[in-house]
């Protein structure tokens, strides 16, 4: 079958629910054994079936199977969020005297995190080039335990060579992990490609209604149990209710990012002409550092993307572009139905040099949501008129 007809099947098998076309929600804490002999073997298997509210329920596990074939994966544990979904397995494959590997482009939480709560444990974080490819290998010490990746990078887009860097890191037998969020696993199968865990912030495009926190982490078989302990030793795991709205969006996941993929490039490619606009960072232009990449490695792109204004652009001009937006209303988050905005200013955090080389400018993130395109195309352009005003 082909990909968006699985989707709309995994995780589901109605005879098992009196032939209900959802799962129903579970909500459980304590498990009943009827015998001495069934409670040791649920010791024994602790994420086999249901064993105790915590690890799951038939909500959880039908939701986990089909995120599992959506990443092409072996297994996948849902979590309550997305940045627990990044620091579970960091937790889970990193101990005190280890040294981890971050691109420099990567989502801020996660930065904070490596900065604030590793180092406390005696971690060392080396933040890199994204676009260092297989030339990764040079920053290997002998004490690097993970190869830390996302693709496309957070505000600056960059797409990452990950066949290249994942073969450096099987080399030194160094796990890798990706944030694989932007294309929502749909556009993209990392593991594939012999990434050992897939991480997502369910957040975002999978339950696509801005309503709901949660990560999904997706593994290989020989992963799998140590970040499930792992994340288990920590308390990590979602609520029931959330994986049935997760599940309920994953149904459409497919319909909704052809729409969000085909608006963001109608409205970068329209940015791409304003003479307000000094650069579009989309990974489909061959304006982004990486676009070739993402020409081998993707299928699509989703409806995420940036672009910089011309030099000399004021604070005070992007306010008034900004505060009267009608379609374009600024928050944290994206992947929902609904587009939105954000301000960045002209230097997002790096660990070294500019963000970009000889690029300034202020930055600007767009989610393309699903309104009319030239709704929102109208929309922007009002907002360069008032851009220019100011």
């Amino acid at each position: 079958m082909k990909k968006r007809t699985r989707l709309l099947h995994a995780g589901r098998n109605p005879t098992d629910h009196h032939g209900i076309v959802n799962p129903p929600v579970y909500h459980a804490s304590t498990i009943l054994y009827a015998t001495v002999a069934d409670m040791e073997a649920a010791g024994r298997a602790p994420f086999d079936g249901v064993t105790y509210g915590l690890r799951g329920t038939p909500t959880t596990f039908a939701f986990q199977d089909a995120v599992s074939e959506l990443e092409h994966g072996y297994r996948t544990i849902a979590v309550c969020s997305g940045l627990a979904a990044v620091t579970g397995p960091l937790m889970a494959f990193l101990k005190a005297g280890d040294h981890v590997l971050v691109p420099d482009s990567v989502y801020g939480p996660t930065r904070y995190f490596c900065d604030r709560k590793l180092s406390r444990f005696e971690i060392e974080t080396t933040y890199y080039d994204p676009l260092a490819g297989a030339a990764i290998a040079d920053q290997f010490q002998d004490n690097t335990r993970v190869l830390f990746m996302e693709s496309p990078g957070s505000l600056t887009f960059q797409v990452q060579d990950i066949p290249a860097m994942t073969a450096a890191a099987k080399e030194k037998g160094i796990v890798t992990i990706i944030d694989n969020t932007w294309s929502a696993g749909h556009f993209f199968q990392p593991l594939d490609l012999g990434v050992d865990v897939s991480i997502q912030a369910a957040t975002k495009y999978i339950g696509g209604h801005s309503d709901l926190m949660m990560g999904t982490i997706t593994t290989t078989e020989e992963t799998f149990l140590t970040v499930a302990r792992g994340c288990d030793a920590v308390g990590f795991h979602a609520a029931p209710d959330d994986c049935y709205l997760a599940l309920r969006g994953l149904r459409s996941l497919p319909a909704r990012l052809a729409v969000h993929e085909q608006t963001a490039l109608i409205l970068a490619t329209w940015l791409a002409r304003c003479p307000q606009v000094k650069t579009v960072l989309h990974p489909a232009l061959p304006s982004c550092p990486g676009h070739e990449i993402w020409q081998r490695d993707f299928t699509g792109s989703s409806g995420l993307f940036g672009f910089i204004l011309q030099d000399g652009t004021s604070k005070d001009a992007v306010a008034a572009m900004l505060d009267d937006m009608e379609l374009f209303p600024m928050g944290y988050s994206w992947g929902g139905f609904e587009s939105l905005i954000m301000t960045y200013g002209d230097s997002p955090k790096r660990a070294f040099g500019p963000w970009r080389a000889g690029q300034s400018g202020h930055l600007l993130r767009i989610h393309a949501g699903l309104e009319d395109p030239d709704d929102l195309i109208a929309d922007l352009q009002r907002g360069m008129t008032r851009l220019n005003a100011g």
